[in-house]
């Protein structure tokens, strides 16, 4: 039973597109007061704000599923069903405390970097 696990992989990606499109939006636009008008109310602006409040969301969402899925093991193995094994749920629960973990650690960067730009002196 190996799976990938599908929030970190999934977040990855949506951090790695994100970061191509800041850096294509930083080379194309000639002076700094474009970047930042363009990046709240340009229409690439709210797109990315879009595809990464999406990613955001499918990755919690992903976290929560592979949570429940734990959870649910874990009940059927407490209960005796026969076609769960102990292995199955200690897998599935140390899949459900990573991908909890990545969420926090994500969480932390997102509020550290919130802070960082409103510290910043215009």
């Amino acid at each position: 039973m190996n799976f990938p696990i599908n929030p970190l992989s999934s977040a990855m990606s949506a951090l790695n597109s994100l970061a191509a499109q800041a850096s294509g939006g930083t080379k194309a636009a000639g002076n700094t007061d474009t970047i930042a008008t363009g990046a709240v109310t340009g229409q690439s602006g709210a797109a990315s704000v879009d595809s990464f409040a999406s990613a955001l969301k499918s990755s919690i969402d992903k976290i929560s599923d592979t949570q429940t899925h734990a959870l649910s093991e874990a009940h059927a193995f407490e209960i005796g069903s026969s076609n769960v094994s102990l292995n199955d749920v200690m897998v599935d629960m140390q899949k459900a405390n990573v991908g909890l973990q990545f969420g926090l650690q994500v969480r932390n960067k997102l509020v550290s970097a919130y802070n960082d730009i409103m510290n910043i002196s215009v």
